[in-house]
């Protein structure tokens, strides 16, 4: 019975067009939830059930952000499957922590970037000169790449959003020989019927849409890949743990602390608005880059901006 509860609620979620990560992770709460109730079926459970739950992972120190997608997860089990609506739940929240995100100097950062090379270094400057996460990189197509514009298009970033952000001149030469590098990938699998993964089911609607030029993958892997979902071997895009990797064996060896992917993108950001005359026009349109929702979440980046007001102590 709860096998057959899971299997509903993955195909709602594919239905609804959910990522496959976050299709994983749902799953992975509503299983955590039964077990905590001694694998009683979730309709025979109340709002009190769902609170004791919540609670309990406060009570553990779950960060907020992981308490709130175990609650959405829930919520979507009982609202989507078992169509019940759950109201009133007071439960111990975690504590939410103001954070002051990580910050690479211009030259930390450009030095953890010169001790990297093929691939990976081209990704890890689009994060730092695009302003990318991870996967927004890694997910990257041929046809989003804009060179008339300079701009690169991220689709279906954080909160399945689009948006547009800078594309580096300094980029544009080395994107144009990778592009030529992986037109041979491409003319390759087009020759022997490989297809590439693609969004959405857009394979059904647009039936050659797997073999364009322009839905290629910027980083493909180098092999083909089994889709978890329909067992259909495609071409994927590189795996994250890639990049990763190489960029935590680029740190070491440059002996910068403390750097991950994502800190290349909170570094872009501070580094746009300490070159910006105008910081007021530059929040806003790295708002816009950084694909925000409010300016309230860029302006946290002018903590690290240098100011002209001094300590006494250095009077």
């Amino acid at each position: 019975q709860m096998s057959k509860l899971l299997t509903q609620m993955r195909e709602h979620l594919r239905m609804k067009n959910y990522s496959y990560r976050t299709e994983e992770t749902y799953i992975g709460w509503v299983v955590r939830y039964i077990r905590f109730h001694n694998t009683q079926h979730p309709k025979d459970l109340t709002a009190k059930d769902v609170e004791d739950f919540l609670t309990h992972l406060a009570k553990n120190n779950v960060a907020p952000s992981t308490q709130n997608q175990a609650f959405s997860a829930i919520l979507y089990l009982y609202k989507n499957i078992l169509g019940i609506e759950l109201t009133g739940i007071n439960a111990l929240r975690a504590r939410e922590r103001t954070r002051l995100p990580h910050v690479l100097s211009h030259d930390d950062a450009l030095k953890v970037i010169n001790d990297m090379s093929g691939d990976t270094k081209l990704m890890t400057q689009l994060l730092y000169g695009s302003g990318l996460r991870l996967m927004e990189c890694l997910r990257l197509r041929v046809k989003d790449i804009d060179f008339a514009h300079k701009k690169i298009i991220v689709r279906e970033g954080k909160g399945d959003k689009d948006r547009a952000t800078i594309l580096p001149d300094a980029l544009v030469s080395r994107l144009k020989d990778h592009l030529q590098h992986i037109k041979a990938l491409h003319e390759y699998d087009v020759k022997v019927g490989n297809r590439v993964s693609l969004p959405n089911a857009l394979d059904r609607k647009y039936k050659n849409a797997g073999r364009e030029w322009g839905w290629f993958y910027l980083f493909p892997a180098p092999s083909l890949s089994t889709d978890p979902r329909t067992g259909e071997r495609k071409r994927h895009h590189v795996h994250e743990i890639n990049l990763q990797r190489a960029i935590k064996a680029a740190a070491a060896t440059a002996k910068v602390q403390n750097v991950s992917p994502h800190v290349f993108r909170h570094s872009f950001a501070t580094r746009v608005l300490e070159k910006a005359k105008n910081k007021i026009a530059a929040l806003q349109q790295l708002k816009e880059w950084m694909g925000h929702n409010s300016i309230q979440t860029t302006q946290i980046y002018l903590h690290f901006i240098e100011s002209d007001v001094a300590s006494p102590l250095d009077d």
